[in-house]
Formats: structure tokens, C-alpha cells, sequence
């Protein structure tokens, strides 16, 4: 599988500084929730060093994804340096009771721009306390809400719109399902029994995120079929907004919203 140069590497580089942040322990065992195609899977392999592990896990199944796979990105990382230290399980239901640990199994449980995927904030709120009593320590990490600056808004705008859509029952393949605000996750996390630690802001500038959330909800916005089920008070609203969004969003390098970090105990 031939590396998607210069797209992968500045996201490589953001992970990196991600993970840098968390200042992980060198042997750490890791398991790490919502892994995908393995990219952060990677940058923690290379941060808890080669007595280290990394479990990571997905809902998903190894089919899923495109161009790649992430079958296909899991067996590319398995035939490189960093492919003893990691583990992967996909079709890998954390709530469901046949998927278990030890207490205090890992030292650090991660979700890295994941938690936007999950079907509901009750589902994540589940989540959290489930791998509660597995790991000492939780790293989290997604996209803020608070845009910082007005060149933002499209990508805030196109996360929103699949929100609200996803939120009406019309259910679809995107990335985004369930936005919530950080002030969401730091509720959530202390009704889960974890403590935070800190929280620092990871910088965005250069990643594409934007242009291909954009790019997604403007597709679902040309999808009549989809956008006919929705309730007509709802469809108006989204019809607005998408409006506002073709107006203001960019053809090509839109800002990324920011991305905030977040550790516990």
C-alpha cells in the first residue's frame, strides 16, 4: 500500500504532536477505542517504544472504509517496524459483555477524534465507564465546537448539519453522528468516576478534516432521497443552512475547526 504522501504525512505529524502531548510511558500497554484505519494506532506504537503495546479496537469490520480498507491498513502496519507492538480486533463491541479485562489491564485507554461516530452522547457516556476499571488513565482527544476564527464556520456548519440530520433518525455512513460540545465531555467524564487531569488544545492548521467534512455534507445535502424523510420544519432549517454553507465554504482549503485534548484518571 503505497503512503499517501503529503495528506498522510501532515496528519501524521498532528497525531504525533497529539500523542506527544499525553507524554505516554515508554512500555506502556495501550488500548486504544475507535482506531480505524490505524493512524493514531501508529503514533502510539511509536510512543510506548518496543516494549510497549497497542490493542486497538473497532466496531467496524475489517471491509469497511475507502479507498482503504481497514483490513488492508491493519496488515500494512503488521509488515512494518512498529507491527509487533500493535494489535487489532475489529467487529470489537466494547459495551458488549463478551469483550472484557482484567482491572487495571492498561495503563492508558485512548479515543482520538472517534467519539463523533458513536450513535448517541448515551452510548459514549456507556463507553466511558465501561473501560472505567481497565486502564489508569484516559487520553481523549476530538474537535471543538468554539470555532476561533470566522473561516471555521464552514466546517462547523457542515458538522452541525450532519448532526441534525443523523439526529432525526435518518441514519447514514459519515463520520459525524453525534457532535457534542467539550463542556459535554468534561460533564460526561466526571459522571464515568474520571478525574481530569488537563486539557490543552492541539493545533489544526493544515489538516484537510474540513474539506472533506464539507465535501461529505454537501453530498448528503444533493441526496433528495435522504433529506425527503426529514420532518418539513427540519428540512427547511437544513435547507438554510446548507445554503449559508455553499455561500461561505471554500472550494479547496477551509479551516479546520480546533481540536482540544483532554487527560484523566
Amino acid at each position: 500500500m503505497a503512503v499517501q504522501s503529503p495528506v498522510q504525512l501532515i496528519q501524521t505529524r498532528f497525531r504525533l504532536d497529539l500523542v506527544d502531548g499525553w507524554g505516554l510511558t515508554p512500555g506502556a500497554q495501550v488500548l486504544e477505542v475507535g482506531c480505524g484505519q490505524g493512524d493514531m494506532t501508529a503514533a502510539l506504537a511509536d510512543a510506548v517504544g518496543p516494549e510497549g503495546h497497542v490493542l486497538g479496537v473497532d466496531i467496524a469490520s475489517p471491509g469497511y472504509g475507502a479507498p482503504v480498507t481497514l483490513g488492508q491498513s491493519a496488515a500494512h502496519l503488521a509488515a512494518t517496524p512498529l507491527g509487533e507492538r500493535i494489535e487489532f480486533r475489529f467487529e470489537c463491541d466494547i459495551l458488549d459483555r463478551a469483550t472484557s479485562f482484567p482491572a487495571a489491564a492498561f495503563d492508558d485507554v485512548v479515543l482520538s477524534q472517534c467519539s463523533w461516530y458513536f450513535a448517541s452522547l448515551g452510548q459514549l457516556r456507556q463507553t466511558l465507564a465501561r473501560v472505567r476499571p481497565w486502564a489508569r488513565r484516559l487520553r481523549f482527544a476530538e474537535w471543538d465546537l468554539t470555532a476561533s476564527s470566522p473561516r471555521q464556520l464552514p466546517h462547523l456548519l457542515a458538522v452541525l448539519i450532519q448532526g441534525q440530520i443523523e439526529a432525526s433518525g435518518c441514519h447514514g455512513d459519515g463520520n459525524v453522528r453525534t457532535p457534542f460540545s467539550r463542556q459535554a465531555l468534561l460533564d460526561i467524564l466526571a459522571e464515568t468516576g474520571w478525574q481530569i487531569d488537563g486539557q490543552r488544545m492541539v493545533d489544526t492548521a493544515g489538516l484537510q478534516d474540513a474539506d472533506w467534512e464539507i465535501d461529505t455534507c454537501l453530498q448528503l445535502l444533493a441526496d433528495d432521497s435522504r433529506l425527503a424523510v426529514l420532518p418539513p420544519a427540519l428540512a427547511d432549517l437544513i435547507a438554510c443552512q446548507g445554503d449559508l454553507l455553499r455561500q461561505t465554504a471554500r472550494h479547496f482549503g477551509n479551516l479546520p475547526l480546533p481540536c482540544y485534548s483532554v487527560t484523566a484518571h
